[in-house]
């Protein structure tokens, strides 16, 4: 009985977590699938430039939203790289909640790179053979402004490196609404974030997908779209 008593707990734990998600990966497999290729063309066919753009999308997310984001380098991607600091916070006001602090941080961390790295981004990137230890240059970074663990995984996915996970506002209400994780509260430690990643990296195995589809699929369930 107790055998019986437990495949029905299990059954039901699997219908909560993952049947409705697994219609749902079904149906949007194949734009998650596009979506993914091209985080990785980013970085196989960018150059330095097109990078930093993309770390800078991830400085504008950060206490933002994507939307946000992505207006915020719309309206600054032809001086981002030799612009003033006046330009680009001229550029932002209207666009973005944080107009002043944003071109800060891009700024700062733009001439961190030239001065530092010679701007050679994607050599940075590179030099690192361990995963961990790429993401924790990033966040742990003080010369790279605006970003901790959520934002540095976020640029790293989105040029293409894969197993990071990002933990916003919707991965982590859907993984406390589906009683994976017990608060919805972000990470405030590098630790914490990592027994999080962890449990969303199980969920995503359990369900027999990648952790970085896995993000895109819960992500369109929160939000009903696929972005960046």
């Amino acid at each position: 009985m107790t055998g019986a008593n437990n495949r029905v707990k299990k059954t039901l734990y699997e219908k909560k977590h993952y049947a409705d998600l697994a219609s749902s990966y079904s149906k949007n497999k194949t734009l998650i699938k596009i979506r993914l290729k091209e985080f990785k063309d980013i970085y196989k066919q960018g150059d330095d430039q097109r990078l930093f753009e993309e770390l800078c999308f991830c400085i504008c997310t950060a206490g933002a939203s994507a939307k946000m984001g992505i207006r915020s380098i719309d309206a600054i991607r032809d001086v981002l790289h030799d612009g003033s600091l006046k330009q680009l916070q001229k550029r932002l006001r209207g666009v973005h909640r944080f107009p002043n602090k944003r071109p800060t941080y891009i700024v700062h961390t733009r001439e961190y790179l030239k001065k530092e790295h010679g701007f050679k981004i994607k050599d940075l990137i590179k030099s690192f053979k361990n995963p961990m230890e790429r993401r924790d240059f990033l966040a742990k970074n003080k010369n790279v402004k605006g970003i901790g663990y959520k934002e540095s995984s976020h640029f790293l996915r989105n040029i293409g490196f894969t197993g990071y996970g990002i933990l916003d506002k919707h991965i982590l209400n859907t993984l406390y609404e589906r009683d994976i994780i017990e608060s919805p509260k972000p990470p405030s430690t590098r630790n914490r974030y990592i027994v999080i990643e962890n449990k969303l990296k199980q969920f995503a195995e359990d369900m027999n997908v990648s952790m970085d589809e896995l993000d895109l699929l819960l992500w369109r369930e929160k939000t009903g779209v696929i972005l960046k």
